[in-house]
């Protein structure tokens, strides 16, 4: 027999005061799944959400929403944890309440569910970022629940905007967390909601198509990213004019497309063009203009212009630090790129109290388990191991390691980077055993996320291939590295210096096997 607490009768319904309705119906769009209460203790006043009352001020609606919640409490509508910090609605509750709504009611206290649930993820970091992470992974399932009530048909309820804010937000926290698939289909169906909403050249797209841009980059459907990238150059070129800040975006965008494609010679200008817009919109010393010069300076880098790209390096540093000061997160960004550079031109003593202080500054900004802490440790770690203190660098190394696991999970791409970096000082040190199932495992999450012919794919398939002939197993290492130089030829081109090196490495090997 159904509990009778999920099948009220209409007397129940019309015992409820307007407050506890407008709630009711609100709740009925949510998931099944517990929802904190704190969501509706921190929602600003909004006439529209408790139908009938007139709130005039955040505390009026903070007491409504407690006084409806606990009428709805008292007659048994909502089931409380037992901690009473969230509480759930019974599924068949949310059916008999739906069913009975009319379309106008329907809308509206759909709309406002949407409305509340995106406001109160939007208070917080953004969905990337994994300080948000823990109010996302109480409310993620809420989110899905509400746009996939939403989706069908929002152009009828009115709400395709709210839709597509939080599709848009949902999607972002699904790809920060390494799950693409999800996040590739409502990126995709919310750009076609705003397009029929508002039309194919609104600058509403832009954000739509750049989100979907960058990750069908990161799974390797470069062919797809770029005609996406464009249009939405194009939009914002036509909107704003050709020197408008946010043209530069785009532009960068482009250009991050083509440099990752070997085409340097086709993204420098846009990176020039784009670095020159911010210089004129924002001035030369504005920290908007810090990401046009290190992006430049990545490029110089890569094209091996090292002296031009420590020259814009420093530049965005001193911008940096002239406006956040010297403690500043961004400061420790700035001071990573420096000394990598001068790790790469063997600059070891300059680089090691540039990442030093990084650390630092991420720890006091972030605290020691955080994922940009990670990164530091990362960076340091392979700085030890390159000037031969290989204990200190392993302890650092699964420090980083611990922390990308428990704040991503297990299959995150930043695990496989820290296992890949792990499994490289353990060859190092001759334990070629260990590392082995290190780099299958990087391996497999990179093939998961960036698809199996991404170049990062190719870098883990060279690494298990050297570690599988230093156990001498040369028959099972050849065919990881004629896979990897395949995969550089498709992504890379046939003359990228990448594909070169391995494709040599596969020919010694080949030399080296018994014909």
């Amino acid at each position: 027999m159904a509990d009778a607490r999920s099948q009220p009768n209409d007397t129940s319904f019309e015992q409820l005061d307007l407050s506890s309705r407008a709630l009711l119906h609100m709740l009925s769009w949510f998931a099944p799944d517990p929802i904190p209460v704190a969501v509706w203790q921190t929602h600003a006043a909004d006439a529209g959400i408790f139908s009938g009352a007139t709130l005039l001020a955040t505390e009026g609606a903070l007491t409504d929403a407690g006084t409806a919640l606990a009428k709805l409490s008292r007659r048994g509508l909502v089931e409380w944890e037992a901690d009473r910090s969230a509480f759930r609605v019974d599924t068949s509750l949310q059916e008999v309440t739906r069913a009975r709504l009319d379309p106008a009611v329907a809308a509206r206290s759909l709309r406002d569910a949407l409305s509340v649930i995106h406001d109160y993820l939007r208070e917080g970091p953004p969905p990337h970022d994994v300080r948000s992470w823990p109010r996302w992974t109480l409310l993620g399932v809420h989110a899905a629940r509400l746009v996939a009530h939403a989706d069908p048909r929002p152009e009828q309820h009115g709400e395709s905007t709210s839709t597509t804010r939080l599709m848009g937000a949902l999607a972002q926290w699904y790809r920060a967390r390494n799950r693409p698939a999800e996040a590739e289909p409502l990126m995709r169906r919310a750009l076609a909601i705003d397009e029929r909403e508002y039309g194919s050249e609104h600058t509403r797209l832009t954000a739509n198509l750049n989100n979907l841009a960058q990750l069908l980059q990161a799974t390797n459907r470069l062919a797809e990213a770029e005609p996406l990238m464009r249009r939405a150059l194009a939009i914002s070129e036509q909107a704003h004019g050709a020197e408008h800040p946010r043209v530069a975006v785009h532009l960068n965008n482009l250009a991050s497309l083509f440099q990752a494609t070997n085409r340097t010679w086709a993204a420098e200008p846009l990176m020039q063009r784009a670095l020159a817009i911010s210089e004129q919109a924002h001035g030369a010393e504005h920290p908007r203009v810090t990401v046009h010069l290190n992006n430049l300076a990545e490029l110089f880098k890569d094209t091996n212009r090292l002296a031009q790209a420590e020259q814009l390096m420093r530049r965005a540093l001193a911008i940096s630090e002239h406006s956040h000061g010297a403690e500043h997160p961004r400061i420790a960004v700035h001071l990573n790129n420096l000394a990598s550079l001068f790790r790469d031109t063997n600059r070891l003593a300059e680089a090691e109290p540039l990442m030093l202080r990084a650390l630092t500054i991420d720890e006091r900004s972030y605290g020691a388990e955080h994922p940009s802490v990670a990164c530091r440790l990362n960076n340091l770690a392979q700085l030890l191991q390159d000037t031969k203190r290989l204990t200190e660098a392993e302890t650092l190394m699964l420090r980083a390691l611990a922390i990308d696991e428990r704040h991503y999970g297990a299959e995150h791409p930043a695990v496989a980077r820290d296992l890949s970096n792990l499994a490289h000082l353990l060859q190092a040190t001759n334990r070629p055993e260990q590392a082995e199932p290190l780099l299958r495992r990087a391996v497999a999450i990179d093939e998961v996320t960036h698809g199996a012919e991404h170049p990062e794919v190719a870098a883990d398939l060279e690494n298990l291939a050297q570690v599988l002939v230093a156990l001498n197993r040369r028959a099972e290492a050849e065919p990881l590295l004629c896979r990897a130089v395949a995969s550089l030829r498709t992504s890379l081109g046939d003359d990228h210096p990448d594909t070169l090196a391995v494709a040599e490495k596969h020919r010694r090997l080949r030399l080296a096997m018994p014909q």
